[in-house]
């Protein structure tokens, strides 16, 4: 698939981009974790993450001081497998060179009846984000984990209000969305292909991969 660089216009029903925030600290710091060769790892709070000096900053800019958690996603990845999103932004630091594969909330289909929720994986989009990029995924954009490139491990920081991702406790309401919670603050759709162990599988067509 076209993959298009996150300095396009495109991007920016997606998010943006922070070209003058130095986030180097976490960059340096998250060549030091875990990037497997044949799978994706996620942490949604590294404690020594969470106290590098520029935490308070990220805290304080982009949370309005609310309390925020600052964890990682790495590994090998190529396919889309699934779509999540969440009721707030995602922050996040490309602390190597990867690959975001995003959608559109709004493109989410209900069925009248509330029975099925779909969405059409056709209306994906690929992003280029080199080693650095500081970013905002709007909280209608849908994105799962990254993508490889040139099929190395990637490194991510994912910044999020805390508690989000963490097992959910309560009982699940009788809304539609409410098939897709997966996790506090997580309503995922997987692809059947996956195999995602207790997914609700929505997505509709190919299981979108960025492998040549």
């Amino acid at each position: 698939m076209r993959i298009q660089s996150v300095k396009d216009d495109s991007f920016r029903v997606y998010g943006r981009v922070f070209p003058d925030f130095d986030a180097s600290e976490l960059v340096e710091a998250m060549q030091k974790t875990e990037a497997p060769e044949d799978a994706v790892v996620y942490y949604p709070s590294i404690e020594e993450l969470e106290k590098l000096p520029v935490a308070d900053v990220v805290k304080n800019s982009f949370f309005g001081e609310l309390d925020m958690q600052i964890g990682y996603c790495n590994g090998t990845n190529h396919k889309l497998d699934a779509v999540e999103y969440h009721r707030s932004s995602e922050f996040g630091v490309a602390a190597s060179d990867l690959i975001l594969l995003l959608g559109k909330q709004q493109d989410v289909e209900v069925s009248g009846d509330g029975a099925e929720v779909s969405y059409d994986s056709s209306k994906i989009e690929a992003f280029m984000l080199p080693k650095g990029t500081v970013y905002e995924m709007y909280a209608t954009t849908l994105h799962y984990a990254p993508c490889s490139v040139d099929g190395k491990p990637f490194r991510n920081v994912v910044i999020l209000p805390k508690g989000t991702n963490e097992e959910l406790t309560g009982k699940k309401g009788g809304q539609p969305e409410d098939k897709l919670l997966a996790a506090k603050n997580k309503w995922l759709i997987a692809h059947e292909e996956a195999g995602i162990a207790g997914a609700y599988n929505g997505i509709k067509g190919e299981n979108v991969s960025v492998a040549e």
